[in-house]
C-alpha cells in the first residue's frame, strides 16, 4: 500500500465524523455542579479546590469560571438545589391534609418530612456534606448561614404540622409542645446526617428510623 493510499484511508473517518454537539444552554454549569456533588462523596473531600474540580472535569479553571463566578456561587448551585428538592416535597406531604382530621395526621405528616429528608440525603451522600456544614469549612459565611435557613425553615414546617395535630388531640399548650417536638426532630435529622457523613457514609440516616420517630412525633 502506498503512502498515498495511506493518507486517503486516514482521511475518511475524518471526513464522515459528526460534528462536536454545541452543549445546550446551562449543560456546562448542570455538568460542572453534579461531578463537585460527586467528588464530595469521596472520602477526605470536604475540601475541594477549583483546581481539582476543573481536572476532574478536564476544563481549565478558566472555564470554570465563564459559568461560576466563584466557588461560593457554585456551592450555592447545590443549596438551590437542595432546597428546591426538599421543599417542593415538604409542600406535597403537608398538602395531604385531610378536611376531617385525625389527631394523628400532622404527627404522620411531621415524621413524613423528617423520613423525606433523611432519605434525601441517603441518595446524594454528596449533598450531605453541604448540608452539615463539612463542605463549607473556610468558604463564604453566607454559605452556612443558608443551610442554618433551611433547618429553620424544617423546623416551622414541622412545627405547624404538629401543633394542629396537638390542637386535635386536646393539648392543652399545643404551640409550646410543637416548638419542642419541632426541635428535638431537627435535631435528630442534623445528627442522623451528620453522622453519615463522619462515618464515610456507612451508617444509613434511615437506620431504625420509624422506631426513633415513634418516640418523637
Amino acid at each position: 500500500m502506498s503512502d498515498t493510499q495511506t493518507l486517503a484511508l486516514d482521511a475518511t473517518p475524518a471526513a464522515t465524523e459528526q460534528p462536536r454537539r454545541r452543549p445546550r444552554p446551562g449543560e456546562r454549569r448542570e455538568q460542572i455542579l453534579q461531578t463537585l456533588a460527586a467528588m464530595l462523596e469521596q472520602p477526605g473531600a470536604e475540601r475541594i479546590t477549583t483546581a481539582a474540580l476543573a481536572r476532574q472535569l478536564g476544563f481549565s479553571e478558566a472555564a470554570l469560571y465563564r459559568h461560576f463566578a466563584s466557588k461560593a456561587q457554585m456551592f450555592e448551585g447545590l443549596i438551590d438545589f437542595i432546597e428546591t428538592s426538599v421543599f417542593t416535597l415538604v409542600r406535597q406531604i403537608t398538602a395531604l391534609e385531610d378536611s376531617a382530621q385525625q389527631a394523628d395526621d400532622g404527627a404522620r405528616r411531621a415524621a413524613r418530612i423528617v423520613a423525606m429528608v433523611l432519605q434525601f440525603g441517603e441518595r446524594n451522600p454528596g449533598m450531605v456534606r453541604v448540608m452539615v456544614g463539612d463542605a463549607l469549612v473556610l468558604e463564604h459565611e453566607r454559605l452556612q448561614q443558608r443551610m442554618n435557613l433551611f433547618f429553620d425553615k424544617l423546623e416551622a414546617s414541622l412545627r405547624q404540622c404538629l401543633r394542629g395535630a396537638l390542637q386535635v388531640g386536646g393539648d392543652a399548650v399545643p404551640t409550646a409542645a410543637a416548638q419542642v417536638r419541632a426541635a428535638a426532630m431537627v435535631d435528630l435529622l442534623r445528627g442522623r446526617l451528620q453522622r453519615y457523613a463522619r462515618t464515610g457514609f456507612q451508617r444509613q440516616p434511615t437506620e431504625q428510623l420509624e422506631a426513633t420517630l415513634a418516640l418523637l412525633a
